[in-house]
């Protein structure tokens, strides 16, 4: 009898540690400081856009929804994909359609970019979503999509080293990690933030690496969460659609 309270016992507190475990898990989901989504990149059409077909940028999320709609293609999500320059070209490694339109950046220099370690977030031809410290990546060919940003939020699991707790350094921010079973959450903050608190967010989802894409200028459109935001002036931008 004594054995079976035993065991007993022990099934409720492992069922106790599941719910809880649950709960935090969907307490990030919800957390309400930020507009989330998880996207499945083998199941939808997720795609990088910087300029169309008269080679002319994008700019703006509400420019590349009008060309999308011409195509008879609805766009379900979209988020500015990483940072740029002046003229409004990807800043560091930015590969399209198989294709390398602006090279690796591993230099060095001033401001979030060059906060090292960055990273690059990349689809393979295979629709394998991956996020990896600049220096760890090579081109293989089999690199279908790539955007450079820095600095990494999450490394191996843990936040970056030179974040600090409580600072004061805040903005809003987006960016993006990988969860399991090949899924991809982007995230951007609702209002400013610092970046630990950021990239605690992408830890908290179970995210082993995530990489910051760019913070003021960050905008999201998410029809279904009723978040809308089309303007813009960036270089790349991250979208999904559907017929």
């Amino acid at each position: 009898m004594k054995r079976k309270n035993i065991f007993k016992a022990i099934f409720i507190i492992l069922l106790i540690g599941v719910i809880l475990f649950l709960l935090r898990k969907n307490d990030a989901v919800d957390d309400n400081r930020f507009i989330s989504y998880i996207v499945n990149p083998t199941k939808q059409n997720l795609q990088f856009y910087w300029k169309n077909d008269s080679n002319e940028n994008f700019k703006s999320i509400i420019n590349l929804k009008n060309w999308l709609a011409k195509k008879n293609k609805s766009l379900v999500f979209a988020m500015n994909g990483g940072m740029y320059k002046q003229d409004n070209s990807p800043q560091g490694l930015y590969i399209e359609n198989g294709n390398t339109l602006s090279a690796l950046d591993i230099t060095n220099g001033n401001g979030n970019f060059y906060l090292k370690p960055n990273g690059i977030f990349y689809l393979t031809k295979t629709d394998s979503a991956v996020i990896c410290k600049s220096t760890d990546f090579i081109n293989d060919r089999n690199i279908k999509m790539a955007t450079q940003s820095g600095p990494m939020l999450v490394i191996d699991g843990k936040i970056h080293p030179k974040f600090v707790k409580n600072s004061t350094n805040v903005n809003i921010r987006n960016g993006i990690g990988i969860l399991s079973e090949n899924r991809i959450i982007f995230a951007m903050s609702k209002n400013d933030i610092n970046f630990y608190d950021f990239a605690d967010y992408f830890k908290k989802m179970g995210c082993t690496n995530a990489l910051y894409l760019d913070g003021y200028v960050s905008r999201t459109y998410l029809p279904e969460k009723k978040w809308i935001q089309t303007d813009g002036n960036f270089a790349v931008i991250i979208g999904i659609w559907k017929k």
